[in-house]
């Protein structure tokens, strides 16, 4: 599976770009909403799709500009330069280099081998937040595709260019502002990366399915950049989650263990049902008998109860145990999206 990258159709690669231009147009607007993947539950087909991985992170827009610096937003357009300020610094150093343009990203913390959603999501939790990733030394290295190399840290990855030094490119095929992304950011710097363009899909979906990545993202290689959902031009699978977790309370409804309360990495995962058959109820009622302790609410793991655990009946356990889990996704809110149980990993429980 070799990386290919290539310019859309109507597109040039010598086209005069303003990248080393002194002349810096004034940044068009943000976009109100960002584009956005629309869910599909096979890959598209077709001289016209490319494929890139979908990496697991936050999604940010980069707006650099002499009059403003440097600016991230989220995709609801909140300034994000508080939460990710050494990626703010990264591009600071570099806005001379860039020019004034407007990049289309997602955040993700690498641990090493993938991107690592609960650390993200962690450092979008506390803004204040500081870290010296800054000045730690990453490598990028491109074995399948580009990836960072050994080593834990934050990184940008880059698919998308929506303005530069010449003027708002929305306008242009996805092909094109794929190839002057590349030209312009490619290499810079190892907490930047410029996402991989493929065009043989199935590939690398067993890759993404082999590895326990999050999915892949088809893009239509002649269309152009449209905000929000309203369109078929990018289209998102993703594989199904298969995690580990703690179980570290149960929910009571009615005198009946209605859900298990889930913990990954000490943060609360959300609460799962499915798969919690009769059997398995009557062993964790014998398993922890209901000590009117346990309903406490000092008892609880986390920092704050959370919020849609405050009205109900929460027996948290003096041990939890661990259970295999799958799901859709991880929310931003940090929770498991239709999560299911799968198995306990320890037999059965005991108190």
């Amino acid at each position: 599976m070799s990386e290919q990258w290539i310019a859309g159709p109507g597109g040039s690669e010598h086209r005069n770009d303003g990248i080393q231009g002194s002349y810096h147009a004034p940044l068009p607007d943000l976009p109100h909403h960002p584009m956005a993947p629309i869910s599909n539950p096979t890959l598209p087909a077709g001289e016209e799709w490319r494929y890139q991985l979908k990496w697991d992170g936050v999604r940010i827009l980069a707006r650099l500009s002499d009059s403003r610096g440097v600016e991230l937003y989220s995709r609801n357009m909140l300034k994000k330069n508080a939460t990710y300020p050494e990626i703010a610094g990264i591009l600071e150093d570099l806005r001379k280099k860039l020019g004034s343009c407007l990049l289309d990203g997602e955040m993700i913390w690498w641990d090493g081998v993938r991107p690592h959603f609960q650390k993200v999501l962690k450092r979008e939790r506390s803004t204040a937040s500081r870290s010296n990733l800054h000045n730690q030394t990453m490598e990028t290295q491109t074995a399948a595709f580009s990836i960072p190399a050994e080593g834990e840290g934050l990184v940008y990855v880059l698919f998308d260019l929506l303005s530069d030094s010449s003027g708002d490119l929305r306008h242009l095929p996805c092909g094109e502002r794929y190839l002057r992304l590349r030209k312009l950011c490619h290499g810079l710097h190892p907490g930047l990366l410029v996402t991989d363009v493929f065009t043989d899909g199935k590939a690398l979906w067993e890759w993404v399915e082999a590895n326990r990545w999050e999915g892949i993202v088809s893009k239509k290689w002649s269309s152009p950049y449209i905000e929000g959902k309203k369109h078929r031009d990018w289209l998102k699978k993703k594989t199904a989650l298969l995690l580990d977790v703690d179980i570290v309370g149960l929910k009571w409804r009615s005198g009946i263990i209605a859900s298990l309360i889930m913990s990954l990495e000490a943060s609360y995962l959300g609460s799962v049902s499915l798969g919690l058959n009769d059997a398995l109820r009557k062993t964790l009622a014998e398993a922890f008998l209901a000590d009117p302790s346990h309903f406490n609410s000092a008892a609880c793991p986390f920092p704050l109860i959370p919020d849609d655990l405050k009205r109900e009946r929460v027996q948290w356990l003096p041990h939890s145990f661990k259970c295999r889990v799958t799901g859709l996704e991880i929310t931003s809110a940090g929770q498991l999206r239709h999560p299911k149980l799968v198995t306990f990993l320890t037999g059965e429980p005991s108190a």
